[in-house]
């Protein structure tokens, strides 16, 4: 497909983006809209619009490419998922409401203390920092390989141009702007992926009927593995368990999608967001994997060397843009971008909050919404753009493997002292001594990636998702032993001062 075609399409898409935050900031842009919308968003909009963010352009190119060594046994990671979302709902979610939380790492503060707080948040920074980057990663290097390789572009340009159009519709509006565009990119994802699945089966000359079938009789898909357990990371008990576990603590325990749930104006509001939800991502996954197995079916059809490809992430890519015509490669593109940027102006946005609130207390000032506040709060949104666009170039120099594979991996050993850190406060009534906290949150990872080691080597056993449950585990168990019978922290009134 011509890339001047491709580029014209993008460009489209981002005017549009634009106008939308236009339409959304011109009133307000002041920093009560930006973190927390007003707290008046609409639940039902706010659930659609999640499910863009929650994807993102992992799902849509890594889990379609996993499904050619790993069959649909992504789906039980999904099970597990939905789960943590349900916990995610009725636990964590009526604690944020009942302190009236901006950043949901300052009830580390008031259960912990200071130093808790201050690791609880870091550690989000980090992690959020590092997920999106990859996430983002994977978008740009689909633009590089087929728009502006072709003009002979740098890949550090074609990185710095996303970051600078995604600031250009985000850095007023913030929350506000991004619930509205993300409900418009969720809509151009879910339509992308099922006009694949038309265009795909149409290729390979079938009709509804014989897709489904053609699906189900391949050898991918299957989805329970429940052989191996201690020498395969497709174990069932490995996913689900691991699932559960990733998505408390890459959801519940993350600014970026708690920042939408806690834009609503009750608990009940938000509750129904997340079961709503929870719904429609399930699903959702049910299709791309079965956008997996058809792309592979394909490829058998037509000789197409996977292997020559590099990496199972550049197989839906390949075929939609090489081989079907201009129509499924606009739409593929469309779905592509929608979900990629859609997650990537949302972690901006929740970064940018977590900086302002946990590190220069934005919501302990007296008037949170003056001008130099503003300026400031540009400033950081400014600085994680550039901070995004560095770790993208270190990525983009080690990576050797599916980015879906990465950003787990990652996730095990950056979002596992905060799963412990949280699970000790909500647990326990013990205090901790809190100037120890950031050393545990660093020694954590290190025993854990320890452990990992000394399992495969000794023991055989190949650590999976579940990952983050021995580093969260460990957490736990550090703090438990080094915690008193103290005074805990007042968790029982919100901060002093909000911002509403």
């Amino acid at each position: 497909m011509s890339p001047i075609v491709l580029f014209c399409f993008l460009l489209a898409y981002f005017g549009l983006l634009i106008g939308v935050a236009y339409a959304t900031s011109r009133k307000s842009s002041d920093n009560a809209t930006f973190f927390i919308a007003n707290r008046n968003s609409k639940w039902y909009v706010v659930a659609f619009g999640m499910i863009g963010t929650a994807l993102s352009g992992v799902t849509f190119i890594s889990v379609p490419g996993a499904v050619g060594n790993g069959g649909f046994g992504y789906f039980q990671f999904v099970l597990g998922n939905a789960v943590g979302f349900v916990l995610i709902a009725y636990v964590l979610l009526p604690l944020y409401y009942r302190l009236q939380l901006v950043s949901i790492y300052t009830y580390l503060e008031q259960r912990l203390g200071h130093y808790s707080y201050k690791s609880g948040a870091m550690i989000f920074l980090i992690s959020r920092t590092i997920s999106s980057a990859f996430r983002l990663y994977l978008v740009a290097i689909v633009l590089q390989r087929f728009i502006f390789d072709a003009w002979n572009v740098p890949f550090a340009l074609t990185i710095i141009i996303c970051l600078v159009l995604i600031w250009t519709y985000t850095h007023k509006g913030g929350l506000k702007t991004i619930i509205i565009t993300d409900l418009m990119q969720t809509f151009f994802l879910l339509l992308s992926v099922v006009l694949s699945i038309y265009f795909i089966a149409d290729g390979l000359n079938l009709n509804l009927i014989q897709t489904i079938d053609a699906v189900k009789e391949s050898s991918y898909s299957k989805i329970f593995f429940w052989e191996d357990f201690l020498g395969s990371k497709a174990n069932f008990w490995k996913q689900f368990i691991g699932g559960i576990f990733v998505t408390v603590a890459m959801t519940g325990l993350d600014q970026d999608l708690m920042q939408k749930n806690l834009s609503m104006k009750t608990i009940g509001e938000a509750q129904k967001n997340m079961m709503t939800f929870t719904s429609i991502f399930v699903v959702i996954n049910l299709f791309f994997l079965s956008v997996g197995a058809l792309l592979y079916i394909y490829a058998e059809r037509y000789h197409i060397d996977v292997k020559s490809l590099g990496t199972p992430d550049n197989l839906y890519p390949e075929i939609a843009l090489n081989y079907l015509t201009v129509v499924p490669g606009i739409i593929f593109m469309m779905g592509l971008t929608a979900a990629t940027f859609a997650t990537t102006d949302s972690a901006l946005t929740a970064l940018t909050t977590s900086f302002c609130v946990d590190f220069l207390s934005f919501n302990k000032k007296a008037d949170p919404n003056d001008k130099s506040l503003i300026k400031t709060r540009n400033k950081v949104h400014v600085a994680f753009s550039v901070l995004m666009t560095l770790v993208i170039l270190v990525f983009r120099v080690i990576n050797d493997d599916s980015v879906v594979i990465a950003i787990f991996v990652a996730a095990g050993y950056t979002y596992g002292p905060l799963l412990g850190l949280f699970s000790f406060g909500i647990l326990t009534k013990q205090a901790v001594r809190d100037k120890w906290v950031p050393y545990i949150c660093v020694l954590s990872p290190i025993l854990c990636f320890g452990l990992a080691y000394w399992l495969e080597h000794s023991l055989g056993y190949v650590m999976g998702f579940e990952l983050i449950v021995a580093n969260g585990g460990i957490t736990f168990l550090l703090l438990l032993l080094t915690s008193y019978r103290g005074k805990m922290g007042q968790v029982e009134r919100p901060l002093q001062h909000t911002i509403s």
